[in-house]
């Protein structure tokens, strides 16, 4: 059997895991039992809508449970704060770029739970991630995405804490 991969994660994201479970655990996994038992005393289960939809939240709930759990169980938490200080660009580092089409961008690298495109978080999977991945402060790198080719600069790498 081969070893899953890794989950790397900043401390922010194991931390929004982690509560995340907690609030299903302890609150609306048991606000909906509450409901579903309730519903279940009102007789003819096959017709009592609360007693339905409790019923599939329920099972959504536990499955969102267990994913978490899986999750964090394998979760690799990278502090990007912690970090030696490097210009080369590796998991949670804060990247500055200048695009082919002369915008700048700033990008984030961080795990794959903690995707978040409009605040420019973008996956350690992703291809411009990995286009970025072991290059250095002052680099060109190549981005290929599909049928387009796009030369991209690193201007700055840093690392600091990711909200």
């Amino acid at each position: 059997m081969s070893e899953l991969p890794k989950n790397y994660i900043t401390p922010a994201g194991w931390q929004a895991l982690k509560d995340e479970l907690y609030r299903l655990v302890h609150k609306e996994r048991p606000e909906i039992v509450q409901i579903v038992n309730w519903a279940a005393g009102n007789g003819d289960r096959s017709e009592n809508g609360d007693y339905l939809y409790g019923k599939r939240r329920m099972r959504e709930i536990d499955r969102r449970i267990r994913f978490l759990t899986k999750r964090l169980e394998r979760a690799e938490v990278v502090d990007p704060e912690t970090r030696e200080p490097t210009d080369q660009v590796f998991f949670a580092a804060t990247v500055e770029l200048l695009r082919e089409d002369g915008t700048e961008q700033t990008v984030q690298i961080v795990g794959e739970d903690e995707i978040d495109t409009p605040r420019n978080k973008i996956s350690w999977r992703s291809p411009l991630a990995r286009a970025l991945i072991k290059a250095r402060e002052g680099d060109c790198v190549w981005l290929n995405t599909g049928d387009k080719r796009e030369e991209i600069e690193i201007l700055s790498v840093r690392y600091q804490k990711i909200e």
